[in-house]
């Protein structure tokens, strides 16, 4: 006998999953738009703490290829956890209240000890990833040595390298798959109910389950507006990264019943 994701979730006192169309996205990001202009402080303090932190971690390894790499990949593994006090101004705007920057970091009180072993999920993968970018450059020796410039045309563009890059990008990619499908509704809900750390990272994993075409596609977008926010030394996520945590909050809302 088939089960479907309905029937799964009821058997596992999980939160019921949607389905939901790819044409979605389009509304989330429209949605997280009219959220941060319709309180748009708040909003931009969040972002200024991204962009301030990011261009203070970037600099800070540029010297340093291995840690560079890391410190951006990191960057996308802290964010959902980051953007807390993000769903938590959506989660008040849609009950018509307007709350501001510090009454907004309340989010991170609500249930904080899931949230807190949520956090200590996502920094468990970050550090295991440190760690294998750190034994394969090892491994790699002089070619990985250097500043972020001498390791992009000597390793990743040199072809001399082929396999390294390969396996690096393949392991880092499976890491990076695995923390967007537990987080993707994770923290808002842990925000949203009175759920527990494992409970919501189940219900992420049956999101993207169910909406696993569509979500990576969400997750191409997230990457590819973020990247945008890089090539502006960090300053566009000011203004990104705060519409796509209120974009998420609604995607949220879209797939958890």
């Amino acid at each position: 006998m088939k089960l479907s994701f309905d029937q799964i979730d009821r058997a596992t006192a999980l939160p019921v999953i949607r389905r939901v169309p790819a044409s979605r996205i389009g509304a989330w990001l429209g949605a997280g738009w009219r959220d941060f202009k319709a309180n748009p402080i708040p909003g931009i303090a969040y972002g200024l703490l991204f962009g301030i932190g990011g261009d203070l971690i970037l600099l800070a390894s540029l010297g340093q290829a291995h840690l560079f790499m890391v410190a951006v990949s990191g960057f996308y593994l802290v964010a959902p956890l980051l953007a807390a006090g993000l769903y938590e101004l959506s989660r008040q705007h849609a009950r018509g209240e307007h709350p501001t920057f510090v009454e907004s970091l309340g989010a991170f009180r609500r249930n904080g000890e899931s949230i807190a072993l949520f956090g200590l999920v996502l920094a468990l993968i970050a550090i295991a990833w440190e760690r294998l970018s750190a034994i394969a450059f090892a491994l790699l020796g002089k070619a990985a040595s250097g500043d972020v410039g001498h390791f992009l045309t000597q390793t990743i563009l040199s072809g001399e390298h082929t396999g390294f890059v390969i396996v690096w990008f393949a392991v880092g990619g499976i890491l990076a798959l695995l923390t967007f499908a537990l987080s993707v509704v994770a923290v808002p809900l842990l925000l949203d109910r009175d759920s527990d750390f494992v409970t919501a990272m189940l219900t992420s994993l049956h999101a993207f389950a169910a909406n696993t075409g569509m979500l990576l596609l969400w997750a191409a977008t997230i990457v590819a507006l973020t990247v945008l926010g890089f090539a502006t030394l960090l300053f566009g996520l000011v203004i990104i990264m705060p519409i796509l945590g209120h974009a998420s909050w609604h995607a949220y809302r879209d797939l958890v019943e």
